[in-house]
């Protein structure tokens, strides 16, 4: 199934990124009050030159997503432990490492996915060529993958409003 959805922008990922880290601030500010301890280390980190080379590197690694370069341009990586059972998007450096240990991972009848994200649980977030993010089914690199979103945006759009939804 090939769906025409929009490249990523990187306006779109600056604007997003300012929206969770400002819906983080007060729920952040009162976590251990509703939750009984303190929250983790919450945080959308924005690209630096670091990240930039590597994803460079992960550009020459492997064929990378348009959507993922886009992405890795603007924000380094996302580590939000508190919200729901936790979401991470793992830095280029981290995705480039897993990638050479683990390789791609299979995905429905598409091309090969790319792990760039996991939950709290373990379970993994894969994008493939067509842009369309996976999850897998278990807390594994090697067993079924299921769609979780029809492009980053998407994926990305789902986590901010589960942000949203926990202040």
């Amino acid at each position: 199934m090939n769906v025409a959805v929009e490249r990523l922008d990187s306006e779109w990922v600056n604007s997003w990124c300012k929206q969770v880290s400002a819906a983080l601030g007060p729920l952040m500010s009162s976590f251990l009050e509703t939750h009984g301890f303190p929250p983790g280390e919450n945080d959308v980190a924005l690209a630096t030159d670091e990240s930039h080379e590597a994803t460079d590197e992960l550009v020459d690694l492997t064929p990378i997503p348009s959507d993922l370069t886009t992405l890795y341009w603007v924000i380094s990586e996302v580590s939000l432990p508190d919200i729901e059972n936790g979401y991470f998007v793992h830095s280029p450096a981290v995705v480039a490492e897993h990638f050479r240990e683990y390789g791609p991972v299979r995905v429905d009848d598409e091309s090969p996915g790319i792990v760039f994200a996991s939950d709290g649980g373990g379970r993994l977030f894969a994008v493939a060529g067509s842009g369309r993010v996976w999850r897998s089914t278990t807390a594994s690199w090697f067993d079924d993958f299921e769609v979780a979103a029809v492009s980053i945006q998407e994926f990305l759009g789902q986590i901010g409003q589960r942000v949203a939804g926990q202040s």
